[in-house]
């Protein structure tokens, strides 16, 4: 039985990526912060399904390289999936000390643990497409050059070249996949499409008559994120590691996003979106789009749901919450 330890397990990528790796037999392990409050909604249907056999819960948190080290040493698992960050672009910019030591060095802290515990292991960087910032190039694919535009994305460069640098000086099975946005149901509530849909289902239901937004020209590649982990399993399956950018390759407005949201529920929706400056970036990203190429010519990856699809996916879901929450 194979062992994989994740970070973020309970985000919305880390709960599918258990779901997927307990459905393939694995024994998981995943750290958690310590809180005041247990937020395990996504994987507390897994836990309670397979806590007796294959799922264990850990306390921990890449800020603590000592804790860090204790678990891996002691689960001393196959592979390591690092998903954990405070992963919210526009929060970035008001806490960027913090960004930049969980999302920047707690990925330093990670591999400074496998160099040392001696384990033999795989290691998975979810790198960003916001790294790519200031775009050079549309699309963007592996060699395109990262221009950062956010302490966030920033923080996301200084992991990724960290893990080329480690992969290349100690020779770690070490990769990264460059995810563009990534989207379903399990989307925190604090991201624009989240807020969208869970608004136009409130809406829908008489709950409120607004939502509150920012920009929305920003063009975006957006993917269904249970198909996404799948690549991230994928890339740890080969024989050498490299790096992948995971995409749809194609892009669309926030603006189209509301289009479609309110479409499925037969609303208009500019008679229900107000705008807010507060929601702004202070150093905006315009568009991102992906080139998947190499994902597809060598992982045999490619994306299945495409845009309407996952918008449709994600109202449908808030709209069955709200009646199974009444």
């Amino acid at each position: 039985m194979k062992k994989a330890f994740i970070t973020g397990i309970t985000g919305q990528d880390g709960s599918y990526l258990a779901e997927l790796l307990l459905e393939k037999g694995y024994e998981v392990h995943g750290i958690v912060r310590r809180n005041s409050t247990l937020f395990r909604s996504r994987i507390e249907c897994l836990y309670s399904e397979y806590k007796d056999k294959k799922l264990f819960l850990h306390y921990g948190d890449l800020s603590d390289g000592t804790n860090i080290s204790r678990l891996l040493y002691k689960t001393q698992p196959d592979e390591i999936y690092n998903l954990a960050a405070q992963s919210h672009v526009r929060v970035s910019f008001d806490i960027p000390v913090y960004t930049a030591d969980v999302v920047g060095s707690g990925v330093v802290r990670l591999l400074e643990a496998v160099r040392d515990s001696g384990i033999k292991t795989k290691f998975y960087q979810a790198s960003s497409s916001e790294m790519f910032g200031k775009v050079s190039e549309v699309p963007q694919n592996e060699e395109t050059c990262f221009y950062p535009r956010s302490p966030y994305a920033c923080a996301k460069v200084f992991a990724h070249h960290q893990t080329v640098n480690y992969r290349e000086s100690y020779n770690m099975f070490a990769c990264s996949g460059i995810l563009f946005n990534h989207e379903s149901p399990r989307r925190g509530e604090n991201f624009v499409t989240k807020k969208i849909t869970k608004g136009v289902a409130e809406i829908k239901k008489g709950l409120k008559d607004t939502i509150v937004l920012g920009n929305l020209d920003a063009k975006r590649d957006w993917g269904y994120a249970k198909e996404y982990v799948e690549a991230m399993w994928i890339m740890l399956q080969q024989d050498e590691p490299d790096d992948y950018v995971i995409a749809t390759g194609e892009a669309h407005t926030v603006r189209e996003f509301l289009e479609e949201s309110f479409k499925i529920v037969g609303l208009n929706w500019e008679e229900h979106v107000d705008f807010d400056k507060r929601f702004l970036r202070p150093a905006e990203v315009d568009l991102l789009i992906g080139d998947p190429s190499k994902a597809r010519e060598k992982l045999g990856w490619e994306p299945k749901v495409k845009f309407k699809e996952l918008v449709k996916i994600m109202v449908e879901a808030d709209l069955k919450e709200l009646e199974e929450n009444k």
